[in-house]
């Protein structure tokens, strides 16, 4: 697996201008919960660990950032399912 990574998609100008610091904000985020809840999992089905990602993901960020967060649930997912299947990212 490769390591888990956040990509926006600006609707306008101002968050084009904050695109690139927001998602290495919230890609940090991501992976920093990625290896929390790898290092925690003890066989978990998918579905709690890709709502644990969420909640991991979200308690690293300012709670506004965190609130506006609505993440491709299907990438979430797919680093869960490598997280269950063991695989290293």
């Amino acid at each position: 697996m490769s390591e888990p990574h956040v990509t926006l998609t600006p609707r306008d100008p101002v968050q084009e201008k904050l695109r690139g610091p927001l998602e290495e904000q919230l890609t940090s985020a991501l992976q920093a919960a990625a290896v929390r809840v790898r290092s925690d999992y003890a066989g978990e089905p998918v579905e709690q660990v890709c709502q644990r990602l969420l909640d991991e993901t979200r308690s690293g960020l300012h709670p506004d950032i965190a609130a506006g967060f609505e993440p491709d649930m299907d990438e979430f997912c797919r680093v869960a399912v490598a997280i269950v299947r063991g695989e290293a990212p």
